[in-house]
């Protein structure tokens, strides 16, 4: 989960220092359609009857985790475009864990652990304490909004990828069908800005976002939702903005503030509590059962 989260923090950075003439939902639909692509590719090596599993009970989790793909990568690509890839990341995905809680608990029925809550309400504060001087320096109402609905997307995407994986489903194949039908939807954008795309920097851009945020990262986030909740998923994905804000401060040159520090320990503190594993309660001896030494009794 964390290295998923490691890959995704860099779409962002990538995405201001490679100063591509292709626009943010050009990008969007090149990286899922090529990252899809490549999963094809893995899933038929690795084993060629997994598309086979795709029945039509996986259809409607699949058109779900596939649109919201695609929405996810137009709002969050543009909300980078319009305010920064600081205040977009991290507007994003502050909202990602309530989203994703809020889709578990709906969708999914499972309830939310008190752990949960305590790591994603300081993890979520750390988060806003990085916004605040980023958000005084650039503030677009709609680029903000369109943070939250990727934000909403993510949690969506999880939910829909957590019952897929509940149900037995061969991810690399689920995966790469979601990818590249939420890239329908991106392919207007895409055609029309196949010059820009054709740009030195273009290439260089979507070849890292669509194989390494991609189709390494998503593999890398299905993998580990196998063993944790889809709250908590949600929230360890919190490790995106504290990426980001890292990459900002050494590679874009960004300074480092007091808020900023601050948010980013907050930040991780509350991932430590959520990724720290749960201890199993240890049983109390039922009335009239044999204590620890004593022998059982006929």
């Amino acid at each position: 989960m964390l290295g998923a989260g490691l890959l995704w923090g860099t779409v962002g950075p990538a995405q201001v220092l490679a100063h591509s003439p292709a626009g943010p939902v050009t990008l969007g639909g090149a990286r899922i359609l090529f990252g899809g692509a490549l999963l094809v590719a893995f899933a038929l090596l690795t084993d060629r009857a997994a598309f086979r599993s795709l029945t039509v009970a996986t259809w409607p989790w699949l058109a779900a985790a596939a649109a919201a793909t695609g929405i996810f990568q137009a709002a969050f690509l543009s909300s980078v475009s319009r305010t920064g890839a600081a205040v977009a990341t991290a507007v994003t995905f502050g909202i990602v864990p309530v989203s994703t809680g809020l889709c578990q608990r709906l969708f999914l029925r499972t309830a939310l652990s008190r752990t949960w809550l305590a790591g994603t309400v300081t993890a979520v504060a750390g988060v806003t304490l990085i916004m605040v001087p980023a958000g005084s320096a650039q503030v677009d109402p709609l680029g903000l909004a369109l943070g939250i609905v990727a934000g909403g997307c993510f949690g969506v995407y999880t939910m829909s990828a957590k019952r897929l994986l509940d149900d037995g489903v061969p991810m690399p194949a689920a995966v790469s069908v979601t990818l590249l039908a939420g890239s329908v939807a991106l392919l207007p954008w895409l055609i029309a800005g196949l010059p820009a795309l054709a740009d030195a920097r273009s290439l260089g851009l979507v070849a890292w976002l669509a194989g390494a945020t991609t189709a390494l990262a998503y593999m890398f986030f299905v993998t580990g939702l196998r063993r944790v909740t889809a709250a908590t998923a949600g929230t360890l994905s919190l490790v995106e903005p504290l990426v980001a804000t890292l990459l900002g401060v050494l590679v874009l040159g960004e300074r480092m503030s007091g808020p900023v520090t601050a948010g980013s320990l907050v930040l991780l503190g509350g991932l430590v509590v959520v990724a720290r594993p749960a201890r199993s309660p240890k049983a109390k001896p039922r009335p009239g059962s044999p204590t620890a030494g004593e022998p059982a009794r006929p």
